[in-house]
């Protein structure tokens, strides 16, 4: 019995100083060569996705500006249609206001003037701001 231990204890000594044995230092470098070439690898990929994602992002952003920038100057051409309509707007009334002091045909052709111009702003209006509205078909 007392040998049997004896070699069970040999033979735990033996398989423990198996596990502890150094890895030959060519193989070592083998492995840190193949993990640093990995590393570098995963790093330039990491690089590459991150250089598209930002020039995603940059142009996305850019459009988005063109947009806001699209939709705002629609709004200016608008509020300038509308500016402009309602100095039309002033103005014929004066002007059919002065036309009251003639008589006639010349007052008729004045007002007749009077209401033509207005109904050219209206129409430069429309036109204005239909042409500043975005198509409905994007």
């Amino acid at each position: 019995m007392r040998f049997a231990c004896v070699c069970a204890l040999l033979v735990a000594a033996a398989g423990l100083s198996a596990c502890n044995k150094a890895t030959p230092p060519d193989k070592v470098q083998a492995d840190i060569s193949k993990a640093s070439q990995e590393a570098a690898e995963n790093n330039a990929k990491a690089e590459d996705t991150q250089k598209k994602t930002e020039a995603q992002a940059t142009d996305e952003l850019a459009k988005a500006k063109a947009d806001a920038e699209a939709k705002a100057a629609d709004k200016s051409v608008g509020a300038v249609a509308d500016a402009a309509l309602v100095e039309a707007q002033g103005a014929n009334k004066v002007a059919l206001a002065k036309c009251e002091a003639l008589q006639g045909d010349a007052q008729q052709q004045c007002k007749d003037n009077a209401n033509a111009h207005l109904k050219a702003v209206k129409e430069r209006v429309a036109a204005a701001k239909d042409n500043s509205q975005p198509s409905k078909t994007q």
